[in-house]
């Protein structure tokens, strides 16, 4: 929800983009910063060890409704936060051309532990008072310290519960299940059962450990997502909304995200609104809905990096062989 202020603020879109990002001097890999997104992975797979990350910023304002508008000395500010450790740090972006605004702002590893949220805020003097904001970014940018793959997980709540014993009750059923992915909702849930395989929550919630531990949190952690991606997919596809003409919609919220994201992958070739009527189609017509189900599987496997985490883990078990023989 967007506050409301008791003072005239921006109407204007306040955006805010990361154009780069360096660990400890050296250049992150695109691959690790989503703009569709707004996600940033710092979880570098071989380079667990790193100081500080600079995130590099572009911002646009509405230069002419500043201008114009009854504010003035008007700072655009970078706000990194995160709730788990209450950590905090704050830089301003100066002003360039055509409504750009430029700068940086750093992430220290000891202050900064899981996620950090990074937020834009504009403030100026409005009636003789300072500081005021005035406009703040619509989207806010993640950065995951512990997620190797750029995806705004904050969408997705994670629950650890015993599926025979605990809340919510229609889990009962699953006892056996390691993991269950809800869907109802306008947030999807993981819900993990700590009472199906003994050690499981501590080898995902666990760091480093031996090379056959990260080998089997890199690979479980890949198959959960893989099955979210699936069971995300099939939810946002289910119940399409159709204009006047009887033509699909994209949905709204999170099913908006994941749609985006993996018809590109499941039907290839096609433009986000054909793929949306061809999806919609074989599904409530029934013919090649089968079919593509591969497709389906094969864009969650993308977008979970499972072929990439099994090759790691075959190469690790083979090194280890190799070296046991010796």
């Amino acid at each position: 929800m967007k506050p409301v202020y008791p003072y005239p603020t921006l109407f204007g879109e306040v955006t805010a983009e990361v154009s780069s990002v360096t660990v400890d001097g050296a250049d992150l890999p695109y691959a690790y910063v989503s703009r569709s997104e707004q996600t940033v992975a710092l979880h570098l797979s071989g380079r667990e060890r790193w100081h500080q990350a600079t995130l590099h910023l572009t911002a646009r304002l509405p230069e002419r409704e500043l201008a114009e508008g009854p504010w003035s000395e008007i700072r655009c500010m970078a706000v990194l936060s995160e709730k788990a450790t209450n950590a905090r740090a704050v830089a301003s972006l100066k002003r360039g051309d055509s409504g750009r605004w430029h700068g940086s702002i750093d992430l220290s590893k000891t202050l900064f532990r899981t996620r950090a949220t990074l937020n834009l805020t504009v403030v100026g003097t409005l009636d003789g008072v300072p500081g005021r904001i005035v406009g703040t970014a619509e989207r806010a940018w993640y950065v995951d310290l512990k997620g190797a793959v750029p995806v705004r997980e904050s969408e997705i709540h994670i629950r650890e519960t015993d599926f025979r014993s605990g809340e919510p009750e229609w889990l009962r059923p699953y006892a056996d299940a390691p993991w269950i992915v809800e869907t109802a909702g306008e947030q999807p849930t993981v819900h993990l059962n700590t009472g199906a395989v003994e050690g499981l929550m501590d080898v995902l919630n666990g760091t480093g450990g031996s090379r056959a531990e990260r080998i089997l949190r890199e690979s479980t952690a890949s198959q959960i997502a893989q099955d979210a991606w699936i069971a995300l997919f099939h939810a946002s596809v289910s119940d399409l909304e159709a204009d006047e003409d009887g033509t699909p919609v994209m949905p709204d919220g999170w099913r908006d995200s994941v749609l985006r994201m993996m018809l590109p992958d499941v039907l290839p070739g096609r433009s986000l609104g054909d793929a949306l009527h061809e999806i919609d189609q074989r599904r409530s017509q029934g013919y090649g809905w089968a079919e593509l189900q591969t497709s389906i599987q094969y864009a969650a496997g993308r977008r979970s990096r499972i072929a990439r985490k099994l090759t790691h883990a075959v190469r690790s078990v083979d090194r280890t062989d190799k070296e046991v023989v010796r």
